[in-house]
């Protein structure tokens, strides 16, 4: 490898198992030299296989709730301790949608839900970056990086009030990454991935069409887990100083086509 992240430190959220971009991106952080603890919902931790990826990271798993407070700040104090100083690089790898899970579509929303899902897959990103301000866990020049969809910008109708949440998780990285970079130097991007064959994603309406749909749009062909988790490196990495408050396609050139031949008349 070529040791991009040697000497770094970092926190990455939402890895599940195997499926997981957060799980790709924590296994090439190891490879190019970082040091960092995971994290994810306790409720989330029962469900999967985390503890199997921190030993191959080695390193621990902190569970903190997203949407509290006191879980992320005790998640940065446990992680700077175990870590031996603050934050160079930090993973929100974070999204859950009660309304799509429950298959509501945009015109039977239950508000109670549509709150908590832009308080689990959008606040919490702010959340994270406020209080680590405000514990000045960061160190100056550090990468912060959330995962992000092109449903923010464009209808995809089975993504029902994700697609909100994704809108205004984009806009928190513009509005924080002004104010993170003018403090610290700090850069704040969002990753819009190609549709991934993750747990969540394989839980929405018609996936696997899409998924389908997507690959035969894309000129690349749709990006995998292991390659986002390259792409991400680089945004972690001292590489990438100057790229900040972007939404960044990593999705083979889906977001740029509005047509493809393959699609009208496949085969072709």
């Amino acid at each position: 490898m070529y040791n991009l992240l040697k000497g770094k430190r970092g926190i990455i959220t939402g890895a599940l198992d195997s499926n997981s971009i957060a799980w790709h991106v924590a296994l090439r952080a190891k490879q190019e030299g970082a040091i960092f603890t995971l994290s994810n919902a306790p409720i989330a931790l029962r469900m999967g296989q985390i503890e199997q990826l921190a030993q191959e990271c080695q390193t621990i798993v902190i569970a903190a709730d997203a949407t509290s407070v006191e879980d992320i700040e005790q998640l940065y104090r446990q992680s700077i301790e175990y870590l031996g100083g603050k934050i160079d690089f930090l993973l929100h790898s974070i999204g859950m949608s009660p309304n799509v899970r429950k298959k509501k579509n945009h015109g039977d929303l239950n508000y109670e839900w549509f709150v908590k899902t832009l308080d689990i897959s959008a606040i919490s990103f702010h959340k994270m970056m406020q209080i680590g301000e405000k514990l000045q866990a960061f160190n100056d020049y550090a990468s912060i990086v959330a995962l992000t969809y092109i449903a923010a910008q464009r209808v995809f109708p089975d993504y029902g009030d994700m697609a909100e949440a994704k809108a205004l998780l984009e806009s928190i990285a513009r509005s924080y990454g002004y104010r993170l970079g003018k403090l610290q130097k700090i850069r704040v991007n969002t990753v819009s991935q190609s549709p991934t064959p993750t747990t969540a994603g394989m839980g929405i309406p018609g996936f696997k069409e899409f998924l389908k749909y997507a690959d035969e749009m894309s000129p690349l062909g749709n990006a995998t887990a292991d390659d986002c988790a390259n792409y991400i490196i680089t945004l972690f990495s001292d590489l990438t100083r100057k790229v900040t408050m972007q939404t960044l396609y990593h999705d083979g050139g889906f977001s740029s086509m509005g047509i493809h031949p393959a699609v009208i008349n496949p085969g072709s």
